[in-house]
């Protein structure tokens, strides 16, 4: 009776709908949903990506992390989109439903449960809570749970689908029970191979009844075709009379198991037998224990609910105890193949390491993973040390389409990496992991640059024929954001040797000293030896005043910022205009900072939750890139933070006029609390 009612409870809190814009900042409400306008919002765990639908009881798109293969675009290896084990099919007295048969359809997503809920009347005769989640402690599973009401008498008839996307082949449907004396076990279960047949893949689900063994719904099971198998039940509905049920679907690939489809069937067996209320408690658990690490706003409620929904995101994408990195979409889609960028390091990895230290180490360990992958490439090339990939994915090789130039030439990445990984030591100061992590990927990073730059003379020591974080100009010489962060590598590898009472290589710091970092006549900061003033696509020079610190005095970053900032593409993408926000507020100019975090994300929202899309106007959410950009504003900029050799430090700031306080809770590896009023 107990469990029953901390069920009830439970089912509750997940069914608060307003049909208004909630004022809850938890919450992100759609209540108006146009098919044809519609980008989905994901819920995730860090392992598994389910993308919404603007179709009742629907899932887009499942994605796997760590789990790619050769298909579709640019002849590289894309982020596998797996079978959709959590789509469901209504039948009202003998009809199917669709969008055209409800009314009142409404999601919201909660983001401090990490669950969304679809509502919706289907005529006079039902009304459904379909609520689904990715159950964050529980790596490969999601629960979704479904309560329907009845207005009339009604027949219902739900099914639980398991499809296989196009690229899937030799798909193979199984259905069977496990009979036990206190329950019975349905399994639906399907197994492929990925496009190339490099992998396998593997789907299984189960529903959840709270009847006892004799008493629960009796199960059919049917088989569509190749691409598609269900299980369905029916059951008659008294007026008034509320029924609830759950399924649990688990997805699994040979990149995680030598067996999937074996542990694919375990794992949802074990997440049925833990039942709904356990599984809901665990996965509330896991979520807490995460916004324990928060950024809170007072005073302006649409403010702390699109940061909240930013850290959802990068939450939902990533885990700590892995070694799985951030592509830009995070695991909301194929977009840019899955691939693991400069966007990681610079971008979506600061936030992650002030507030979630646990997670920005597995990052960091998808890196170390693939440092020898990095020797090879820089060997292939004639260099030194470690070269990483512009694109990677599961190998650490380069994943760049063939056509983009840059794969070979946005070297840039090589000093992010080493960059991303001083920092984790500046903030938790573990000599354990620098010795045995962090110091080996500085060195190789610091010995690929040595023997990359082109020595000719003192104060000469270039670094041509680069592409830099300005994309629009391809094969430059001195490009100043390369240039700058090679300093920074160097000196950083310097500083972890002799932290760890190693004699540095003496060249490290010669190089460093040597690399130019290019003026105008009028001393304003030269983005390469050739620009002369034309439209760039995102922030490059000013990325020297931060997060860099290679120039630090404020007329000079004042006098970049007045020279960049009208020269950065409307066009470009997000995170550039959140760099020269965290830069303003470092000057003392808040309105100015707090124009330019507006401008960094509120243009790039698409309905109707408002996800972010890469470019104002864009059609390729969600972009986590920008996620990690504009957060930055407000954890290094209005909150001052700073990360240094000391750790972390606060610097004295402002906010803009409507927030009253801002709060960041959870931060670093002390989980310490500042405030900013």
């Amino acid at each position: 009776m107990k469990e029953k009612y901390i069920l009830l409870l439970l089912f509750i809190v997940f069914r608060t709908v307003n049909y208004a814009q909630t004022s809850d900042t938890w919450k992100v409400f759609s209540g108006v949903i146009d098919p044809k306008n519609y980008y989905g919002v994901t819920v995730a765990n860090g392992m598994i990506g389910l993308v919404s639908s603007p179709e009742p009881m629907k899932v887009k798109d499942v994605v796997l992390n760590g789990a790619y293969d050769y298909y579709q675009r640019g002849r590289v290896s894309n982020i596998l989109k797996t079978f959709n084990a959590a789509n469901m099919n209504l039948e009202v007295d003998g009809q199917r439903i669709n969008r055209a048969s409800i009314s009142n359809y409404a999601q919201i997503l909660n983001m401090k449960q990490a669950s969304l809920t679809t509502t919706f009347e289907v005529t006079d005769k039902i009304s459904v809570s379909h609520t689904l989640m990715a159950l964050r402690h529980l790596p490969y599973s999601a629960l979704l749970i479904v309560e329907i009401k009845a207005k009339k008498n009604a027949m219902i008839t739900p099914m639980s689908v398991i499809e296989a996307p196009d690229h899937l082949t030799d798909v193979r449907n199984l259905y069977s029970e496990i009979d036990r004396p206190h329950v019975l076990i349905p399994l639906m279960t399907s197994v492929a191979k990925s496009p190339s047949g490099k992998l396998t893949v593997a789907a299984s689900n189960s529903f959840i009844f709270d009847e006892p063994k004799g008493q629960e719904p009796k199960l059919i099971h049917e088989d569509w075709d190749y691409n598609m198998h269900l299980a369905k039940f029916t059951k008659q509905l008294k007026a008034g009379e509320t029924y609830r049920f759950a399924v649990v679907s688990t997805v699994t690939c040979s990149s995680q198991y030598n067996d999937p489809m074996n542990e694919a069937e375990r794992l949802t067996i074990f997440a049925k037998l833990e039942g709904t209320q356990r599984l809901l408690q665990h996965h509330l658990e896991a979520w807490n224990e995460l916004w324990k690490s928060d950024l809170v706003i007072e005073g302006d409620d649409q403010a702390q609910r699109d940061v909240r929904f930013a850290l959802y995101h990068l939450y939902s994408f990533a885990r700590a105890g892995t070694a799985h990195s951030l592509s830009p979409m995070g695991l909301s889609g194929l977009g840019y193949n899955g691939h693991v960028f400069w966007d990681t390091e610079l971008w979506m990895y600061p936030p992650l390491l002030m507030l979630q230290p646990e997670i920005a180490k597995s990052i960091l360990e998808y890196r170390f993973q693939k440092l020898e992958a990095a020797k090879k490439n820089a060997f292939s090339h004639g260099y030194k040390g470690a070269m990483f990939p512009w694109e990677s994915s599961a190998e650490g090789t380069e994943d760049t389409p063939v056509w983009a130039l840059t794969g070979p030439f946005q070297q840039h990445i090589t000093a992010c990496v080493g960059w991303a990984f001083w920092k984790y030591y500046q903030v938790t100061k573990d000599k354990i992991w620098l010795r045995d992590r962090g110091y080996p990927v500085l060195k190789e990073a610091a010995d690929f640059w040595a023997s990359r730059v082109e020595r000719k003379g003192s104060g000469k020591f270039e670094i041509n024929n680069v592409i830099g974080a300005n994309e629009w100009q391809e094969n430059i010489d001195n490009n100043a954001f390369t240039n700058g962060i090679v300093i920074t590598v160097l000196r950083y590898a310097t500083q972890a040797a002799k932290e760890l009472s190693i004699i540095p290589d003496p060249d490290w710091e010669v190089v460093a000293q040597n690399i130019p970092i290019l003026k105008f006549p009028d001393g304003t900061t030269k983005e390469n030896s050739t620009y002369t003033g034309e439209m760039i696509k995102q922030a490059d020079v000013n990325l020297l005043a931060y997060p860099l610190d290679v120039i630090t005095d404020p007329a000079q970053v004042e006098k970049d910022l007045n020279y960049y900032e009208p020269r950065i593409s409307p066009n470009g993408p997000a995170m550039g205009n959140s760099a020269l926000s965290t830069l303003y507020s470092k000057l003392g100019k808040v309105e100015k900072a707090y124009e330019l975090f507006n401008k960094s994300y509120k243009p790039n929202q698409v309905p109707p939750f408002g996800v972010l899309a890469e470019t104002p106007g864009g059609t390729n959410p969600y972009f986590a890139t920008g996620a990690g950009g504009f957060l930055q504003a407000v954890i290094f900029g209005f909150g001052g933070l700073q990360i240094t050799d000391q750790g972390i430090i606060q610097n004295r700031t402002k906010l803009p006029k409507n927030w009253k306080s801002l709060t960041l809770k959870g931060i670093g590896a002390e989980h310490a609390e500042y405030r900013v009023k």
